[in-house]
C-alpha cells in the first residue's frame, strides 16, 4: 500500500507565508462568513509556515462543536504539516473563549506535542472581523 499526496494549483495557498493570525482569518475568512453553527478549520502548514492544506475538522450547533485530537491530526499526518492553526466562529458574534475552547486547545496541544505536529495558534472568530488569538491571550 503506498498514499500519494496531490498538490492543487490553487491561487489560495501558493506564496502565501502565516506570520500572524491576521494572516489566518485571510486564508480562512470565507469558509467561516455568514457559518449559522459553529465550523472548525485546521489550516496544516510546512516548516515555512505555508500552508500544505485547509480542513474543516467539524461543523458543530449553534453554541459548540466538538474538537477531537484524531480528527485535528489525522489530516495534518496526512498532509505532512509540521504545525496546525485552528480557527473556529461563534455564529453569537462574540469571540471572546469559552473554557471549552481553552480545555480543548490545552488538551490538543498536549496531542500535537505527542505527535510532532506543533499546534501554534486557536483563532476565534466573532462578526465584524473581531477575532481572538488564544495564543495572543496566552492561553497557549
Amino acid at each position: 500500500m503506498s498514499l500519494k499526496m496531490i498538490r492543487e494549483s490553487n491561487v489560495m495557498y501558493s506564496a502565501r507565508r502565516i506570520k500572524s493570525p491576521e494572516d489566518v482569518i485571510d486564508l480562512t475568512g470565507r469558509f467561516l462568513e455568514d457559518a449559522d453553527r459553529e465550523k472548525c478549520l485546521a489550516v496544516y502548514l510546512n516548516n515555512k509556515n505555508e500552508p500544505n492544506a485547509i480542513h474543516v475538522v467539524s461543523v458543530g450547533t449553534l453554541n459548540s462543536s466538538p474538537l477531537h485530537p484524531r480528527e485535528v491530526f489525522k489530516a495534518a499526518l496526512l498532509c505532512n504539516a509540521a504545525a496546525v492553526i485552528l480557527v473556529h466562529n461563534h455564529p453569537s458574534g462574540d469571540p471572546a473563549p469559552s473554557p471549552e475552547d481553552v480545555a480543548a486547545t490545552k488538551r490538543l496541544v498536549e496531542a500535537g506535542n505527542v505527535l510532532g505536529v506543533e499546534l501554534l495558534d486557536h483563532i476565534v472568530v466573532g462578526r465584524d472581523g473581531e477575532f481572538v488569538s488564544l495564543k495572543g491571550r496566552g492561553l497557549i
